[in-house]
């Protein structure tokens, strides 16, 4: 999804620790808006991926022993990039303006 991506030399996932952004599966909180919205969000990140040059700041793991890290573009944070686009919001404490519940 949009706040998680495979990184080859890890062989593992890294997780952007500010962001949290819409999954791509079902029967969550938004239903369809949330799946549309998390494969757009997904999208951005590969565009991003594949048209700037990028740093990766790694910080530790989380409890699901996922890697945890911050990906830059010039000196700017993708989770705030995302977040400004209306595509992720603010781990852990902003709202999940997704969801229709």
């Amino acid at each position: 999804d949009g706040d998680t991506l495979w990184v080859g030399g890890l062989e593992k996932s890294v997780r952007l620790e500010s962001i949290d952004a819409p999954e791509m599966s079902n029967n969550l909180c938004g239903g369809r808006l949330e799946m549309e919205l998390g494969r757009r969000a997904a999208s951005r990140l590969v565009q991003l991926l594949n048209e700037h040059d990028v740093s990766l700041t790694l910080s530790g793991t989380d409890r699901y022993k996922r890697n945890l890290g911050t990906l830059w573009i010039d000196g700017h944070d993708v989770g705030d990039i995302l977040m400004s686009e209306g595509l992720a919001r603010r781990w852990p404490d902003g709202p999940e303006f997704w969801c229709t519940n």
